[in-house]
C-alpha cells in the first residue's frame, strides 16, 4: 500500500505543467495603489515579473510650475503623504539654497524635531502594514496607536495630520505651542512602549522569521547599481545616510550612529526601520533639551509674511505682505539640487529659477521610484506569497512613485 502511494504520488510529479501568467492589482490590497504586477507562474514560484506603477499622475511639476515658491508646499505633502513634514523641509531648503539665506537656529531644531517625528509614523505605517499584510493584526494596531498618538502632537504644531504645509522660506510657519515640548517628552515614552510591543511580536516571532528572513534579498553592489538610498540600501550593509555622509540643520550636533543590516533581505529592512525608530526618539530629545530660544523664522520680508501687526499697522508691512501673496518670493535666477534624508531614502529637488515669483522648473528625485523598479529582481525566483512582504517592505508610497 505504501509503494502504491509512492508511485502515484511520483506519477503526479511527473505529469506535464505550463507556466500561468496572473494579474495582481491595481484593485488588490497587497498592491497598495494604483500598482499592476504580471506574474508568470509556474505553480507558486515567480519565473518572471512585471511592474507596471499604473497611472496615479497628478501633474506635480507643471502644477508646482504653475504656483508661487511658497504655493507649491501643498504639493510636496501629498508626496510622501505619511511623512509630509520630511517632504517640506527638503523642499524648502532646496529654495533657501537657491536664495542664499539660512532659516534660524530655533527653526532648524524644529525642523529637525518635526522630521524625526514623520520619520518615526513613516516606519510605524510601513511596519504596522508589514505585519497586518502577513496576518499579525495586533501589532497592527499597536503601530497605528503608536502613529496616532504622534500625529495627535502634529495637529497640534502644524494644524493637520497628514496634509501640514507648515515649513516656509526662511523657517517654519509657528513656534511650538505653549507647552508642546512637555506633551511631546510625556507622549514619545507611550510610542516607545507601543513600538517596543510590535518589536516583541514580530521580531523573534518563528512565523514572521519564516516569511522575511532570505526573501527579496539583494547584494551591495545590485542595490547601488539600481539607486537604493534609505533604509533598504543600509540594509545591505552599507553606511549611508544623507543626514551623516552629509549633515544639514543641526544633524552634526546630535548623537548617533547609523544602523545597517547584513543579508540585504526583507527581515533586515525590517530591522533597520525598528532601530531608525529608536534613534530618531534619541535625536528628539537631544534636540529639545539643546535648542536655543530665538525667532523661528527670519524677519527678512522680502521672504517671511511680516506679523498682522506690521501689516495692519504700517503701510511698509501691508505693502511687503501684499507682493508676498501676489508676486510670490522673487527668487534669484539660477538652478540648484538639495537634498535630505527621506523616510524612505534620499529626496532631491533640482530646481530652476527664472529670477521670478514662481518656479521656472521643478523636479523631485522621491526614493520610492528607484527601489521600486528593482521588486521584479527581488521577487523572481521566489514563492507568490513572498511577493507580499518584499513589496511591503520597500515601503512605496504611491504619491513619490508616480508624481
Amino acid at each position: 500500500m505504501i509503494n502504491a502511494n509512492a508511485d502515484a504520488f511520483s506519477a503526479e510529479q511527473d505529469l506535464p505543467s505550463k507556466e500561468m501568467v496572473i494579474n495582481l492589482g491595481p484593485s488588490h490590497p497587497a498592491m497598495h495603489g494604483t500598482v499592476r504586477v504580471r506574474a508568470r507562474l509556474d505553480g507558486e514560484t515567480l519565473r518572471k515579473m512585471e511592474l507596471d506603477i499604473g497611472f496615479l499622475h497628478r501633474g506635480f511639476e507643471k502644477s508646482s510650475e504653475n504656483s508661487t515658491w511658497t504655493q507649491v508646499l501643498p504639493y510636496t505633502d501629498r508626496l510622501n503623504y505619511v511623512s509630509p513634514l520630511l517632504n517640506n523641509v527638503g523642499y524648502i531648503m532646496a529654495v533657501e539654497k537657491l536664495i542664499g539665506i539660512k532659516d534660524p537656529e530655533r527653526s532648524q531644531y524644529i525642523r529637525v524635531i518635526a522630521g524625526e517625528i514623520s520619520r518615526i509614523c513613516d516606519h510605524l505605517t510601513c511596519l504596522g502594514a508589514m505585519a497586518l499584510e502577513l496576518g499579525a493584526f495586533t501589532a497592527f494596531l499597536y503601530g497605528i496607536e503608536a502613529r496616532e498618538l504622534l500625529w495627535d502632537r502634529v495637529t497640534e504644531l502644524t494644524g493637520a495630520r497628514m496634509t501640514t504645509s507648515w515649513t516656509r522660506i526662511g523657517g517654519v510657519a509657528n513656534d511650538l505651542p505653549d507647552g508642546w515640548a512637555e506633551k511631546l517628552k510625556k507622549t514619545l515614552p507611550k510610542v516607545a512602549e507601543l513600538r517596543e510591543e510590535m518589536d516583541k511580536l514580530l521580531t523573534k516571532n518563528r512565523i514572521f522569521i519564516d516569511r522575511c528572513k532570505g526573501v527579496g534579498e539583494i547584494t551591495q553592489e545590485e542595490a547601488v547599481s539600481y539607486g537604493f538610498t534609505g533604509p533598504c540600501l543600509r540594509a545591505t550593509g552599507i553606511d549611508y545616510d544623507v543626514r551623516k555622509a552629509h549633515p544639514y540643520l543641526v544633524y552634526d550636533r546630535l548623537d548617533w550612529t547609523v544602523p545597517v543590516g547584513t543579508r540585504g533581505d526583507t527581515f533586515d529592512r525590517y530591522l533597520v526601520r525598528v532601530e531608525e525608530m529608536r534613534l530618531s526618539e534619541k535625536m528628539i530629545l537631544q534636540c529639545l533639551a539643546q535648542m536655543p530660544e530665538g525667532d523661528y523664522i527670519v524677519r527678512d520680508y522680502r521672504y517671511a509674511l511680516p506679523p498682522k501687526s506690521e501689516v495692519y499697522s504700517s503701510i511698509e508691512g501691508a505693502m511687503a505682505h501684499f507682493k508676498l501673496i501676489m508676486e510670490g518670493t522673487q527668487v534669484p535666477a539660477g538652478e540648484v539640487y538639495s537634498y535630505t534624508e527621506g523616510a524612505n531614502g534620499e529626496l532631491g529637488w533640482f530646481l530652476v529659477s527664472n529670477g521670478k515669483g514662481k518656479p521656472y522648473r521643478v523636479h523631485v528625485r522621491a526614493p520610492g521610484f528607484t527601489i521600486l523598479s528593482a521588486l521584479p529582481r527581488l521577487c523572481e525566483g521566489h514563492l507568490l506569497s513572498d511577493l507580499v512582504p518584499t513589496f511591503d517592505s520597500i515601503n512605496m508610497i504611491g504619491g513619490e512613485v508616480e508624481q
